[in-house]
């Protein structure tokens, strides 16, 4: 390989600041005019006079979950998947995907939306309207 063969690299020189009007960044070099960015040194941690966890939003305790996570509502409708004296648990709700695994550990709610008219054993906690349609049709309520 001859030295006429070999790239030419650039390489990027800073800029040098305040030597002078005719090298461009002279007098202020660059910075503007007064205010606080145009002096000394700026902390980088400076966000313009409020701190920074001030502006953040206000999450109280361990892991931010939640104050109080309300139970998963499910429709008496969505049951009818279920086949005659069948009992209802959250487990069986989980297997028939009609209620997550997450879902599952904050709690279940029955909710009288809707018709069934197969036998249900119900294991779960049940609205009044729902109560009263389940045992219509020939189904039992037992609040765990």
């Amino acid at each position: 390989m001859k030295l006429s063969e070999l790239k030419k690299v650039k390489v990027r020189v800073n800029k040098r600041l305040g030597r002078g009007l005719g090298s461009g960044k002279g007098k202020t070099a660059g910075r503007g005019t007064k205010g606080q960015k145009a002096r000394g040194k700026i902390p980088a941690t400076f966000t313009g006079g409020l701190p920074l966890y001030k502006k953040l939003p206000l999450r109280r305790g361990k892991g931010n979950s939640p104050v109080s996570l309300k139970p998963k509502l499910v429709k008496l409708s969505q049951l009818s998947v279920f086949k005659d004296k069948t009992i209802v648990d959250l487990a069986k709700l989980a297997e028939e995907k009609i209620i997550s695994q997450k879902d599952a550990k904050v709690g279940v709610k029955i909710l009288g939306n809707g018709e069934i008219n197969t036998a249900l054993t119900v294991m779960l906690p049940v609205s009044e309207s729902a109560r009263k349609k389940i045992e219509k049709s020939g189904g039992k309520v037992t609040d765990v």
